[in-house]
């Protein structure tokens, strides 16, 4: 009872807004106390049929057997990819309050989208050993103060009894923002830029790798190339949107 006449105070002295529309959350109309149910709805979702390698949605006459024409030109290193949002609107813009304001709670309500996507489309976690989160160069990690990546995995490898590991890939290299880059210089501005540095975790792995946002897929690309180049058998990649 008291807890809850607490709770109540503190709902009135700071009452609890949607991180998307800034309206005040009344009652259980919210998910998780941070973004209303109507922002909420309006995530996209990726629908299929998906690409097999890269999970994009296939837009009709767009694909070659079931994979989108980009992959068939330029196959990525990794075996196949997920995503459960399309990156624009609600979800770009809570994305962009977990990455750069700060609100690393915002992980646990995200990573809710990838593990019912994992439930929804039967993501064969079973036959995956470990749980890789794309890293961030140390430069970056500094300025962020945390890697969104390794958030996400962390609730993941937790709801899935996941091993997870956090250090055995590295970015050594620091790059350039992909955000205006064109495709062909996401590539290479990626390029050698992840490193194995504990091949021994690595070798002969089922991996799934972590990321929030894959637009190109280069540096998704990039990091299953070293993971295999260091010995992992397959690499799977989730991300919260493409």
């Amino acid at each position: 009872m008291i807890p809850r006449m607490i709770n109540g105070l503190l709902d009135i002295v700071y009452p609890k807004t949607c991180v998307i529309c800034k309206k005040k959350i009344k009652g259980r109309g919210s998910i998780d106390n941070v973004i209303c149910a109507e922002c909420w709805r309006k995530v996209k979702k990726n629908l299929p049929p998906f690409c097999l390698r890269c999970g994009r949605n296939l837009h009709r006459n767009k694909s070659v057997k079931n994979i989108c024409v980009a992959c068939v030109k330029k196959p990525p290193h990794f075996d196949r990819a997920f995503s459960p949002c399309v990156y624009e609107g609600t979800i770009k813009e809570l994305i962009h309050e977990f990455k750069y304001k700060n609100k690393e709670h915002l992980g646990a309500t995200l990573s809710r989208l990838m593990i019912e996507f994992i439930k929804e489309y039967n993501v064969p976690m079973e036959f995956l050993d470990l749980i890789v989160p794309l890293p961030l160069h140390k430069t970056r990690l500094r300025e962020r103060e945390f890697n969104q990546a390794e958030i996400l995995s962390r609730h993941i490898a937790k709801e899935f009894n996941k091993e997870m590991s956090n250090d055995s890939l590295i970015r050594h290299r620091y790059t350039r923002t992909q955000t205006e880059l064109t495709p062909d210089e996401r590539i290479a501005n990626v390029k050698d830029s992840f490193l194995v540095q504990k091949p021994e975790i690595i070798k002969n792995k089922n991996i799934l790798l972590v990321d929030d946002v894959s637009t190109t897929q280069a540096t998704s690309s990039e990091a299953a190339f070293a993971l295999k180049e260091s010995g992992a058998n397959i690499v799977f990649v989730l991300t919260l949107a493409n």
